[in-house]
This record gives structure tokens, C-alpha cells and sequence, in this order.
């Protein structure tokens, strides 16, 4: 038998409790969202207001540039085949019978989604194909002490010490301290000191990161080097190299 309680004791402790139960039911429910994985390099690349640099891709596909030569071509609508179509400085097309699109820094894909928008008041949902005929070629840049600075075409997966070899290997007053850089797509500039010393003794291999196309390579010179135009060398005069 449970205990027995006057009803006026029971009233009171009911009208204590009543303001406490009316809040928590006028209280909204809260719910606690997760942002989701990489939601702010997804706004990113998207086009959000982020001005963080993105990850880069690890096989980006090839955007249309400047005096590049697309062909355009409809299966079902073979009049308005156009074979060699070139990228206009300002980054435009001219495509018969839909005037100017605008295709530079699109991928290909992009490209014939903006082509098929352009037809859309004269073909009903077009099926276009695009093929690059004439683009530009990946390739990297070596300045600096290296025995022949120039440009060059990147045709294969390269590393740091290859591209160096091919731009003449490293000059006697050459650092093996190298300065690579790299413009993103969101026009970031990525600088970055690497130090081929151990590299090129088999120790550190990481070091020795990949080429991608459109890099810059900077090989500084020596201290030892830079003062050597100053100090004239005669009897009792010497420099240790290996100190500098």
C-alpha cells in the first residue's frame, strides 16, 4: 500500500511543478547538426566567399586556355559541325548560329554544357560533342643557377631532381636548396623550400616531390659565390666552400 497524502499537500506540489513542465513544453527542440566532412572545401568549390586555397586535385582534368583549337560537332545536327574553333584572347568562342561563349578555364565537359545553353533557343536539347585539336602543352620553368634556364615540356610524371637534370643539372654555383613554385586554379600562389641535399645523398626521398604543369623552379646561388666578385684572391687569401 502506498503512502496516503492529504489533498491539499497533493495541490501544492502540483502547482509547484506546473510552471517548471509549461516552460520545458514552450521550449523549441534543439537539434545539434555536424557540419559534413569537407563542407568548407565544398562551399570553396562551389564558388562560395572563402578565400582559404583549396586542396589540389590529384588528377586534374585539362582546362581550355587562350589560342587553344576545340573542334564542336552535333551528331543530329551535322550542319552546325564546326571543325577547328580557336579560343579568342578574351577567352570567347564564336559558334555558328549561337554566337559567343565564353570557355576558358572550363574543362571539357564544362565547355559542352556552356555550348548546349547556347543552343538552346535553336535546338531542342542538343547533343554535342567537343575534342581538343590544338592545346597547350604541360610544361614547367627553371631559373636560376641550373645549366640551361628556360622553358620546358612536361610530357611524363617528373620529380624535382628530374626536372633539374633536364634544365642542365645544378650550375658549380648553384645551392642544392631549391624554390618551387605553383599558381592553384583559384590563383594562390604555393611557394615551397625544399632541400635536395640529403635527396641527392639517397637520404629525405620525400623531398623529391612531383613536377605539375605550369611550375616554376628557382635555384639559388651560393653565398660563397655572390662574394667571390668582391674579394680579390691573392697569397694568404682563402674560402671554405663547404662552410657557406
Amino acid at each position: 500500500m502506498g503512502t496516503k497524502y492529504p489533498f491539499a499537500v497533493l495541490t501544492a506540489a502540483f502547482s509547484l511543478c506546473l510552471p517548471n513542465i509549461l516552460l520545458a513544453q514552450s521550449r523549441p527542440a534543439v537539434t545539434a547538426t555536424l557540419p559534413a566532412p569537407n563542407a568548407s572545401a565544398e562551399r570553396t568549390q562551389d564558388g562560395g566567399n572563402s578565400d582559404r586555397p583549396v586542396a589540389a586535385q590529384r588528377n586534374p582534368r585539362y582546362r581550355i586556355n587562350r589560342d587553344d583549337v576545340i573542334s564542336v560537332s552535333f551528331p543530329l545536327s551535322p550542319e552546325f559541325n564546326q571543325a577547328k574553333v580557336m579560343v579568342q584572347p578574351d577567352g570567347y568562342i564564336t559558334l555558328q548560329g549561337a554566337g559567343s561563349v565564353y570557355v576558358q578555364g572550363l574543362t571539357v565537359q564544362e565547355a559542352v554544357e556552356a555550348v548546349k545553353g547556347a543552343y538552346a533557343k535553336v535546338l531542342h536539347e542538343p547533343i554535342v560533342d567537343i575534342d581538343l585539336v590544338d592545346f597547350q602543352k604541360p610544361y614547367f620553368v627553371a631559373l636560376g643557377q641550373v645549366g640551361k634556364p628556360g622553358q620546358y615540356d612536361l610530357r611524363y610524371e617528373m620529380t624535382l631532381t628530374q626536372a633539374v637534370a633536364v634544365a642542365g643539372g645544378f650550375a658549380p654555383s648553384a645551392k642544392t636548396q631549391v624554390f618551387l613554385y605553383h599558381r592553384g586554379p583559384s590563383g594562390w600562389q604555393e611557394a615551397k623550400e625544399l632541400k635536395l641535399k640529403d635527396v641527392l645523398h639517397g637520404k629525405n626521398v620525400s623531398e623529391d616531390v612531383s613536377i605539375r604543369p605550369g611550375d616554376m623552379i628557382f635555384v639559388p646561388e651560393k653565398t660563397v659565390t655572390k662574394i667571390r666578385k668582391y674579394i680579390p684572391y691573392g697569397i694568404g687569401t682563402s674560402i671554405n666552400p663547404a662552410a657557406y
